[in-house]
């Protein structure tokens, strides 16, 4: 079998044809790149404007298997890079801004800087970026007291006060879970009443540790001589008084962007915006384009389930370029 980079005659001669274009250097990306690459496949990794994805906004990684000890999240990623371009992998640091399908099916990609790129497959590993409240040195915070996710940091925070911002099922869930670590947990709500299912918000307001802030919305946040959380400036919505609430993290629980505008119709997308899988699999409706990790994903959102789909995505386009193959 044969799957070199030749280039097919409805291309320009002077035109490479990829075998496999991932979009995305977070877990899913790095992983597939590291599959296809080890299937000599010599795939090419388009980065986008954030190298190495959300884990370079993490500081320790715990929950990854394999770090005991744990490690930062830039380093996990560094270490994939590392793994992926031992395999063959290229990297360039470019952005899809559209995608389009050739007659003979194959795909065009067009980045940034307006090149075309012509490939056989691609995989989708481009990712969701957390909601912020969009405050004031928020975006330096992430990882020094502002997160989004309480799953990977909120073990960093035992017997201590923290915050978690949103009203629905998620700002729940992170609510409950991070009493399992934190001496306090307020949840703060611009509304008087949660929007969550009933389920979850009783569950949530049950928990003595768990105590609802209402009409309430964080207008600062205040640090310590080291740069870290100390505090929030809390505004009444309904009287517009202030106060300062001392928490040592705040969690931001008010939903993900997935970063899949650039598909056009060639995938499927839901309310939310994330890309629809096929029923087991990663593949989506255009045979040839796969989505994996976190662009994809709404409900587990870690950094192992992205590293997953992105070894499943990469096996399944390696099966579709050898049916591809053994059927010219």
């Amino acid at each position: 079998m044969n799957l070199g980079n030749e280039c097919p005659r409805t291309h320009s001669y002077l035109q490479i044809m990829e075998n496999v274009v991932i979009i995305g250097t977070g877990c899913a990306g790095w992983t597939s790149a590291i599959y296809t690459g080890r299937a000599n496949l010599t795939p090419l990794i388009l980065s986008g404007t954030q190298l190495g994805g959300q884990l370079t906004t993490t500081t320790e990684v715990e929950n990854f298997p394999g770090f005991p000890e744990g490690v930062m999240g830039p380093e996990l990623m560094s270490r994939m890079q590392q793994q992926a371009e031992k395999f063959g992998a290229r990297v360039e640091y470019k952005k899809v801004e559209t995608m389009a399908k050739n007659d003979d099916g194959t795909f065009t990609l067009t980045t940034d800087g307006g090149e075309e790129i012509q490939t056989k497959t691609v995989i989708i590993a481009t990712g969701a970026a957390p909601r912020y409240l969009g405050l004031e040195n928020e975006m330096e915070l992430v990882g020094h007291g502002v997160t989004s996710c309480a799953t990977c940091d909120g073990a960093f925070y035992r017997d201590v006060p923290v915050a978690v911002v949103g009203g629905g099922d998620s700002a729940c869930e992170e609510a409950t879970f991070l009493t399992r670590f934190a001496s306090k947990v307020y949840l703060i709500h611009r509304r008087d009443e949660l929007r969550a299912s009933k389920i979850m918000a009783d569950r949530a307001l049950a928990n003595e540790k768990v105590e609802p802030v209402w009409d309430s919305a964080i207008t600062k946040y205040l640090t310590d001589d080291e740069g870290e959380v100390r505090a929030v400036t809390l505004k009444n919505l309904k009287d517009d008084s202030e106060s300062e609430l001392e928490v040592k993290c705040v969690f931001v629980a008010i939903g993900h962007v997935p970063n899949a505008q650039f598909v056009g119709d060639l995938v499927d997308v839901d309310e939310n915006g994330y890309a629809i899988q096929n029923a087991h699999s990663t593949g989506t409706k255009t045979p040839g384009i796969f989505a994996a990790g976190d662009v994809a994903d709404h409900v587990y959102r870690q950094a192992i389930t992205a590293a997953g789909q992105g070894c499943a995505a990469a096996i399944e386009a390696e099966r579709y370029l050898a049916d591809l193959e053994d059927g010219e």
